[in-house]
């Protein structure tokens, strides 16, 4: 695959770029919660749980981990596939709606920790959809040459943001994350088509009301009276809203693209619940078979979910050259999200990483935790330099 250059020059044969999948990862939590282990404190089952949503377990971070230090393992496991250095990177975008701070963005301490320095970072925010959001924003800004290679990780520490005792939403989520790496070629394929849609009349159906929240000074609660950095969902609404958009988005990206609904491979949806899957799968004319699900394993990883079932079906030979897969997002927003991606790289199991480069991403890896702290402690040794002075 002829791929651009870092300076952003071209082949001279090359006429039109394209966004092309080069590398995936995922990172879950050590910790696995069963329906089991949740129904010791929520009244539930494990048998109520499968029934109704499809989901047997779910990873949960612990006190070490954070939506960060899995959105960086994550990384750097795209980055070993991709066989490619930090420092080619031009952009990264991580997708969550549990961002390990406000400000700075997840994104920006992802760059720090690999070393990336010489690319740009930002979070971006559309909930369950926000890694089709993030993939089409890292895929325009390759097609129109502003970039040549991104990474766009969709991470989330949902465990953190539940209500534990609201048997409606606490089953249901997970932690985790998921990154691909976008790299510009000239071979024809890659991300073919996207469609981003969102209709915020529907926004107090999925909330985590937070700290610009209109109700935050008056009463810390958020719309309806949820709690503020807690989330609240009208279940039967967003099921209702979730199987029309998944038929409608996908059929609307294939049309983009200029490929037939029978002709996807490979559906990899958001993994909210397995009755949702079910329902679009009917509405598209499409076997079940086609559509990949692993949320028995992982619940709903929200923005992490789309990667992490991407990782699993290319582990799984699911994907093969020149196959068409469709992706779609759905979640609070209210906000939806379809993609289509002609994939044309090598199979997995041709891709192997030299040891020369391996070594230099760890190296890398290492200079960025001396490079930081020395940063930080000439900041500190400097404002004390000043005080001194003034």
């Amino acid at each position: 695959m002829a791929t651009f250059e870092k300076s952003g020059k071209a082949n001279p044969a090359a006429a039109v770029r394209h966004a092309h999948v080069i590398g995936w990862g995922m990172a879950v939590p050590e910790t696995v919660m069963t329906n089991d282990d949740l129904s010791s404190f929520v009244d539930t089952s494990d048998d109520w749980i499968f029934a109704r949503t499809g989901i047997r377990q779910r990873f949960i971070a612990n006190e070490g981990e954070s939506t960060a230090t899995l959105a960086y393992r994550a990384a750097q496991h795209a980055l070993e596939v991709a066989d490619i250095l930090p420092t080619d990177l031009d952009l990264i975008v991580v997708a969550t709606a549990t961002p390990e701070n406000i400000f700075p963005s997840t994104a920006s301490l992802v760059q720090d920790w690999l070393n990336a320095h010489e690319a740009g970072a930002f979070d971006l925010s559309a909930a369950c959809s926000g890694f089709v959001y993030a993939l089409n924003m890292a895929s325009d800004s390759i097609r129109a040459g502003s970039i040549n290679a991104a990474l766009v990780i969709g991470a989330e520490t949902m465990s953190r943001i539940l209500d534990w005792q609201d048997r409606s939403t606490c089953i249901l989520f997970g932690d985790g994350a998921g990154a691909v790496i976008l790299r510009a070629s000239e071979t024809p394929g890659g991300v073919l088509s996207s469609v981003l849609r969102s209709d915020g009349s529907g926004g107090d159906l999925l909330a985590i009301p937070s700290v610009g929240s209109i109700d935050a000074n008056e009463s810390r609660a958020g719309a309806n009276g949820s709690k503020l950095y807690k989330m609240s969902m009208a279940g039967s609404e967003v099921f209702k809203f979730a199987t029309r958009v998944v038929s409608e988005s996908v059929e609307q990206a294939c049309q983009i693209a200029g490929v037939n609904v029978s002709d996807v491979n490979l559906v990899i949806p958001h993994q909210a619940n397995l009755r949702i899957l079910q329902a679009a799968a009917r509405k598209l004319g499409i076997d079940i078979e086609k559509f990949m699900s692993n949320v028995e394993r992982y619940g709903n990883t929200s923005a992490a979910s789309i990667p992490i079932a991407l990782c699993e079906a290319i582990e799984q030979r699911r994907i093969q050259d020149q196959d068409h897969i469709a992706l779609v997002g759905f979640g609070g927003g209210l906000t939806w999200a379809s993609m289509i991606i002609r994939w044309g790289i090598s199979k997995p199991s041709e891709q192997h990483g030299s040891l020369l480069n391996r070594q230099r991403r760890h190296v890398q890896y290492r200079i960025a935790k001396w490079r930081s702290r020395s940063r930080r402690w000439r900041r500190r040794v400097n404002s004390k330099v000043r005080d001194l002075k003034a």
